[in-house]
């Protein structure tokens, strides 16, 4: 009898990460780190693993978003699923009833996401390998024949993602090589939380240069004069030859955004992150030009393919900032990555949050090997927050990441873990109920 998907299971699970304010930005002052974490299992014993963030109350939205797409896979033969990866997202994604509340968007497509990038995770596990050197092995062809060009072939034909694609067959190895050995840049956020004190943000600051950090992060938005100090403060600190990165969270309109940003132009800033609406595709391209040289960077909640390419195509954005689980997870994210490189605009992955460090990482490194070739002005966020609770968590040596080595994605969490921080009856959060009474 053929193996088939017997299971998904998603679970709640929360981090009060709001205790220390660990996640705090402008439009999120009190973040908790949540994921909907969801199990594939198959008749033959055999597990994926994947999960959606949230910051707290979203998974109440989110575990439901994945129950909903439960029936559209459950019984499907596994060697039908993971044979071709591509029908199987647009199986998730192209519900008649479902995409209603889309299409291809908000907490139903990241619910995709998860469940498609347990499925990668599947496969990863079965042919032993990582999910960036699976990708990365992946004849052009069958890479391409993942892809859902019907909304993108404006920006970008099969033939066009073929000739990236083959254009860096010749140097995978070697590349492949150079990976494992010096890993792939990084950059922290792990100083810039807007709810961090004054000497938190300066000795973190300090520390992330000690470690070998070449960029740091601060949160930005809430109030013009004390974001003037936080960052004359890191600049004090981190000197002028490290590169500091602000983020407003969507906190500012167009026009306040390009006010905002003059002031803060005398320290240097290397990118503004999320400056408006992640939905105004022509107000940051607005905000892009008036506030070059500082460059605009995005992506985090970008919805999918379609609005990226927008992006391109408006030339709104200097840094493309995808996620690994807002869009519909490893499927989608090669169409991204693949119209970044025809654009030759650099991808410096969102990873703050629970789990999307592991899981970003195989991105960002297929896409070295195998599609952009490049290094070059590229890093992936870090955050120092929750990775003891992963079975496979990142691994920076010197502000790099150093290549996974673990067969999956790197999404799998610890039985215990998931036991106690599984929400609202997990033991973490009937101690926290206790510190707030």
């Amino acid at each position: 009898m053929a193996e088939v998907i017997s299971a998904i299971q998603a679970v709640d699970v929360r981090f009060p990460t709001s205790l220390t304010l660990d996640g705090s930005d402008a439009m999120n002052p009190e973040p908790d780190y949540s994921a909907a974490y969801v199990t594939i299992r198959t008749s033959g014993g055999e597990e994926g693993y994947g999960l959606a963030f949230t910051v707290g109350r979203g998974n109440d939205v989110q575990v439901a978003a994945v129950r909903a797409l439960v029936p559209l896979v459950v019984g499907m033969p596994v060697a039908e699923a993971l044979s071709d990866l591509g029908a199987f997202s647009r199986r998730l994604t192209g519900d008649s009833q479902l995409r209603w509340l889309g299409p291809d968007k908000g907490a139903i497509h990241m619910a995709a996401a998860a469940i498609v990038n347990a499925a990668w995770d599947l496969r990863a596990r079965r042919e032993d390998k990582p999910v960036w050197r699976l990708l990365a092995e992946m004849p052009p062809e069958e890479l391409v024949d993942l892809v859902d060009f019907r909304y993108l072939r404006e920006a970008l034909t099969r033939d066009e993602a073929l000739e990236i694609l083959r254009r860096a067959e010749p140097g995978r190895a070697a590349r492949q090589a150079e990976l494992l050995e010096s890993g792939y840049p990084a950059y922290t956020t792990t100083p810039g939380w807007l709810g961090y004190t004054p000497e938190k943000l300066a000795a973190l600051s300090a520390e992330a240069v000690k470690d070998g950090f070449t960029q740091i992060k601060l949160k930005v938005g809430a109030d013009l004069d004390e974001d003037i100090r936080r960052l004359r403060l890191a600049r004090e600190v981190v000197g002028p030859g490290i590169r500091i990165a602000i983020d407003a969270n969507q906190a500012w309109g167009v026009g306040q955004a390009i006010e905002w940003l003059r002031p803060l132009a005398e320290f240097d800033p290397y990118w503004i992150e999320e400056p408006t609406s992640p939905d105004d595709v022509l107000g940051h391209a607005a905000i892009r030009r008036a506030v070059a040289p500082i460059k605009v960077a995005t992506g985090e909640h970008t919805h999918n393919a379609v609005m990226f390419k927008q992006l391109l195509q408006a030339d709104a954005i200097d840094i493309l900032q995808l996620d690994a689980s807002r869009v519909a997870g490893v499927t989608e994210n090669i169409a991204i990555l693949l119209l970044a490189a025809k654009f030759g605009v650099p991808v410096c992955p969102h990873a703050g949050g629970v789990g999307l460090c592991e899981m970003v990482q195989h991105l960002a490194m297929f896409d070295f090997v195998a599609v952009s070739g490049t290094r070059q002005d590229r890093v992936i966020e870090y955050v120092d927050h929750l990775h003891e609770h992963f079975v496979d968590p990142v691994r920076i040596k010197a502000g790099r990441y150093m290549a996974p080595l673990a067969p999956g994605i790197g999404a799998r969490l610890h039985p215990e873990s998931v036991s106690r921080h599984q929400f609202p009856d997990g033991q973490a959060w009937r101690e926290a109920s206790a510190v707030v009474a």
